[in-house]
């Protein structure tokens, strides 16, 4: 539940801290996400460059929150997805991905994606999708 806290000059929301896996097979997307996520008091508890490091770091940390890419060596995002969800039907998966297809969208979202966000991304909307992802039901 989110906290409130009073400073002198103003009334600032602050919310809770997320705990994120993040699932992508550049290294320097995964960083790049890493230093905004952390900058905006998220905890990393865990990376992946492939689908299949993606489900066995989900059910080792049991994080609050799955960034995912699609297209990775191995085991692609999609296939994650579906298999993190046969294990977790509660999970909260975002899609980042350079892929924007609408087809590719709503595959993802019936897979059980809660939100995609389409790379390049703007460091608000990722927020947001984490922001929303970790405040839902």
């Amino acid at each position: 539940m989110p906290a409130f806290f009073f400073t002198f000059t103003e009334l600032r929301w602050v919310e809770e801290m997320a705990k994120v896996l993040i699932v992508e097979d550049a290294p320097f997307i995964r960083e790049m996400i890493r230093d905004i996520l952390e900058s905006h008091d998220h905890e990393i508890v865990g990376e992946a460059a492939n689908g299949l490091e993606a489900i066995e770091k989900y059910k080792a940390l049991k994080p609050d929150v799955v960034l995912m890419d699609i297209l990775m060596p191995g085991m692609d995002g999609l296939s994650a997805i579906m298999k993190i969800m046969e294990q977790d039907t509660k999970a909260k998966i975002i899609v980042v991905s350079a892929l924007v297809k609408e087809a590719l969208r709503k595959e993802a979202m019936r897979a059980g994606a809660v939100d995609f966000v389409a790379k390049p991304f703007q460091v608000e909307r990722l927020l947001e999708a984490v922001r929303a992802a970790t405040t839902a039901a």
